[in-house]
Parts: structure tokens; C-alpha cells; sequence
């Protein structure tokens, strides 16, 4: 990639509503296009739809029918999506945001600048 790409900035995000934690971040990932990006939240919810309970299972049921079109229709709009259900004590939900990917220089077969060799790491 040399120029800088659009696409959406994927994650999977649980927490406890009930402790006064702070959300964890289980998983990301970057999706190039929207289908991507909602096939991404797909695969998660069928991977663990097995595993839960009658509750969450429906409202996996229910985004993997009907909200993957709504989900993708916003994504199309460049707009941001969330998909969240309920485990027993545990919150998942999964955001998509559209992004600009940026392009990054490659070190590889090229010399750092002179700058580079006056960095001190900080010991301590």
C-alpha cells in the first residue's frame, strides 16, 4: 500500500456491567471493504453461538438474519456500527468504524536517518 486506503477498524470489546471495570479488548482486526468488516463479526458470532445461552443465542440469531443488512447498509453509508449481546455477566460487543489506512515506511534495505543513532532509550 503506498497511498492511503480507506476501510474500517474492526474490535471486540467485553466487560462486566456490574464491576466497575474497564472494558478488555479481546480482538481487532482491519477490514478493506464493508462486506469484510461485517463477515469479521459474523464468523465471531457463529464460532460462539454454540457456546451460549438460549438469551444471547437469539440475539445472535436475530443480527446474523436480520442486523448484518442494517450493519452493512451503514458501513455502505460510511458510518459506524456496533453489535453487542449478553452473556451471563459478560457484555461482548463488537464496533466497526470506517477509517483512512495509512501507509508506513519500510525499514527493510533502507538506512535509518541520522537522527536514529542520537536516540537514547530510557533505562530505568
Amino acid at each position: 500500500m503506498d497511498k492511503p486506503q480507506r476501510g474500517y477498524w474492526c474490535e471486540c470489546w467485553t466487560e462486566d456491567p456490574v464491576q466497575e471495570k474497564r472494558p478488555a479488548l479481546w480482538a481487532s482486526f482491519d477490514a478493506y471493504s464493508a462486506p469484510q468488516a461485517d463477515r469479521w463479526v459474523a464468523v465471531a458470532l457463529r464460532t460462539i453461538s454454540p457456546a451460549l445461552d438460549a438469551d444471547a443465542s437469539q440475539e445472535a440469531s436475530e443480527w446474523l438474519y436480520d442486523g448484518r443488512i442494517a450493519t452493512r447498509k451503514a458501513l455502505l453509508r460510511a458510518g459506524p456500527c456496533a453489535v453487542m449481546l449478553t452473556q451471563a455477566h459478560t457484555r461482548i460487543t463488537w464496533t466497526i468504524r470506517p477509517v483512512i489506512f495509512l501507509p508506513l515506511t519500510q525499514r527493510r534495505g533502507t538506512e535509518l536517518p541520522p537522527c536514529a543513532a542520537k536516540f537514547k532509550p530510557h533505562t530505568g
